[in-house]
């Protein structure tokens, strides 16, 4: 039991990059949707490439999203809108009527046939309101004929029928000089102005009912192909109408497959999924085995990849045509802010083909995504300047303008068929990749990573870290200064991070804040407290500064990468000073390893330009009126003392970059001594 719990144990990190691997292709897979693929591959105005086709089963020929959106509007445009007549406003008003008219016996005025004229207005009043007054600021669009309701009955009718503002005066004008009641015109206008209220509302429940029912009885086809009818011919190009066959073929092909081999699909899309995220993690173990030790780098990485996917698969589920407003481009410019540009457009990559078995048209999908990535990645890598991120939407966004009108051009056969629609979602898109700064910094605190944004900040010299090193340390302080100067022109010219190297050498000597007076560069007299004690209590105070800066680091919440610095800027290499003193005054054996620096070695190219700088700095203040010569074999001898000593064995520098990172660092040197080379006569 002991035994496998040891094993369990020693594989731990096996185990877990297994279940990440496994659990994001569990979560890939339920958000896939489940159909079967089409095994032919076709796109409007390419050639057809393989054998003649003839229809496997019947099937319909599905409308174009334009044709379905025309008929709606036909259908909606010929929809009759539904009006509700008020009954009890009509029974009302013939009430009011008759009271209003009484009251005109005790006035002034002089009516002739007055019963008469009341039975004429009480006609006027009924064939007003057979069908009703419309409020005064109600207008009609569309069809001219309506269904109006009177007490739960539906009747059909034109909207010319029912009364305005406009028309009812001019009505009860026209049917008085019909009569012999012109005389009392002005008497009606002012009795129906009082009298005569609107009963007639638009009932907006009964249409939108309406609308959905009809909009639900619209064919979605527009023809038919029997089983075995032929379809097209090897070798002929795809026109619009066999592009819509051959389309509608495709969907009703993947609803067949879904509903009967459902298991062998989803089993498919496993292994496709495992298979890519596999890839993912081997193409890191080999090229990147730092972040593969590292798990908390490897989940972030698989995060980001599943939050794609995820945005992209709510995308689908509410609109596809919105598809090319997922910034999937945010994920490189991520990657590459925290690791780099190799590892940003492998996972854009890869990303892209998962992506690729949800969007419709997956080749111009894949195609255009696939573009725009590589162009983020080979724009500007310096993020934490605000023109550089512009500068990179600007030119993704141009990429997507381009691949897209290149893919209608080609679609549709002429340059004046493009729909601007998706223009709008390439502007979202770019609008929407603007976020990755905000992003970054979430990130970092989320997953304890560090952005060239950290690492600007961390550059500060004014920062209370440096500004306390500076006071209490003034010479080791310069000498971070001097070191940050050199390793940063040696990264540059070797294509390293030169950012990260110079904030490292900044801080690689922090340790010293513990006893400054211990190491040279701060003593301000001759006498040194080193000699007071014995030489390998002074190796243990030297090798301290490493552990004590590890500790004030930590303390002053710097980041992991940079503490990495403090770790690895004196390797395991000897101090070689105090292991000579020792030797001298002692002819007893002792512990070589009392005067070892605890390592580890550098295991990268920017902790192996430090450990180098450093070296090179810190030696050269022994040197007197150097000439140029004597300062290139102090170089050479110095940085191949340390290749002898394998301390670069870890790091993945080649011999070429070491070579050149010496001529930095030479010719560096010669600028501090202010030498000229002398030229041959």
């Amino acid at each position: 039991m002991k035994s496998i719990w040891k094993f369990i144990v020693a594989q731990q990190g096996l185990f877990y990059k297994s279940l990440l691997i496994l659990s994001s292709s569990a979560l890939t897979l339920y958000l896939f949707p489940l159909g079967g693929q089409f095994k032919y591959e076709f796109q409007k105005g390419r050639v057809w490439q393989y054998p003649d086709f003839y229809s496997p089963f019947d099937f319909s020929i599905l409308k174009t999203e334009l044709e379905l959106k025309k008929d709606e509007e036909k259908v909606i445009k010929n929809l009759k809108p539904y009006l509700r007549a008020d009954i009890d406003i009509k029974n009302q008003i013939f009430e009011k009527y008759s009271k209003s008219f009484d009251s005109l016996l005790s006035s002034d005025l002089e009516i002739e046939n007055f019963d008469s004229l009341k039975d004429f207005g009480f006609e006027l009043l009924k064939e007003i309101y057979s069908y009703g007054v419309l409020p005064p600021n109600y207008k009609h669009n569309g069809n001219e004929s309506v269904f109006l309701i009177q007490e739960q009955i539906e009747i059909s009718t034109e909207i010319s029928q029912l009364f305005s503002s406009e028309t009812l005066f001019e009505f009860i004008n026209n049917k008085l000089k019909e009569t012999q009641f012109i005389k009392y015109e002005d008497f009606f206008k002012d009795l129906f102005f009082d009298l005569i209220i609107p009963n007639i509302t638009l009932d907006q429940d009964f249409f939108i009912t309406a609308e959905k029912e009809a909009l639900q009885n619209i064919s979605r086809s527009k023809g038919f192909i029997a089983s075995g009818d032929f379809i097209i011919a090897e070798g002929e190009l795809l026109d619009d109408e066999t592009y819509e066959i051959l389309n509608s073929l495709r969907k009703e092909f993947t609803l067949q497959q879904d509903r009967r081999n459902s298991f062998f699909i989803v089993f498919g899309y496993a292994i496709l999924i495992i298979l890519i995220y596999a890839i993912l993690l081997f193409f890191i173990y080999n090229y990147r085995y730092d972040i593969y030790e590292d798990n908390r780098k490897l989940t972030f990485i698989f995060f980001n990849v599943l939050i794609v996917i995820v945005a992209f698969t709510l995308t689908i589920n509410y609109n596809t045509n919105y598809v090319f407003a997922v910034p999937i481009c945010i994920l490189p410019l991520i990657i590459k802010a925290f690791f780099d540009s190799r590892l940003g457009l492998y996972t854009h990559l890869l990303t892209v083909l998962l992506v690729g078995f949800l969007v419709p048209n997956s080749f111009e999908f894949i195609f255009i995504q696939i573009t725009a990535g590589i162009m983020t990645v080979l724009s500007q890598t310096k993020l934490y300047k605000r023109a550089n991120l512009f500068l990179t939407v600007g030119q993704t966004f141009i990429i997507y303008m381009i691949g897209y009108i290149s893919f209608t051009t080609i679609q549709e056969g002429s340059i004046l068929e493009i729909n601007f629609a998706p223009i709008t979602m390439f502007l979202l898109n770019g609008l929407l990749m603007l976020f990755v700064q905000p992003l970054i910094y979430i990130y970092e605190r989320l997953f304890r990573l560090v952005s060239d944004v950290s690492l600007l900040e961390l550059s500060d010299t004014n920062s209370i870290l440096l500004k306390e090193l500076s006071e209490m340390a003034p010479g080791t302080f310069h000498h971070s200064l001097q070191v940050a100067n050199l390793a940063e022109a040696a990264a540059n010219e070797i294509g390293a991070n030169s950012l990260l190297v110079r904030v490292g050498a900044l801080y690689h000597d922090i340790g010293k804040l513990i006893r400054p007076s211990y190491f040279s560069e701060n003593q301000k007299a001759s006498v040194s407290p080193h000699d007071e004690i014995t030489p390998r209590q002074s190796a243990k105070i030297i090798i301290s500064h490493v552990i004590n800066g590890i500790k004030i680091a930590q303390k002053h919440n710097i980041p992991d990468r940079i503490i990495d610095f403090i770790r690895t800027h004196h390797g395991t290499s000897l101090v070689f000073y105090f292991f000579k003193k020792q030797e001298e005054i002692s002819s007893e054996d002792f512990n070589i390893d009392d005067f070892k620096y605890p390592g580890p070695k550098p295991f990268s190219k920017e902790t192996a330009i430090l450990m180098m700088a450093d070296s090179v700095e810190a030696a050269s203040k022994s040197l007197k009126s150097p000439t140029v010569d004597d300062l290139k074999k102090f170089v050479n001898k110095i940085i191949n003392s340390q290749m002898a000593d394998q301390q670069f064995n870890s790091s993945d520098i080649t011999f070429a970059e070491i070579e050149l990172v010496k001529k930095v660092l030479f010719k560096k040197l010669i600028n501090v001594y202010q030498l000229r080379i002398e030229y041959p006569e």
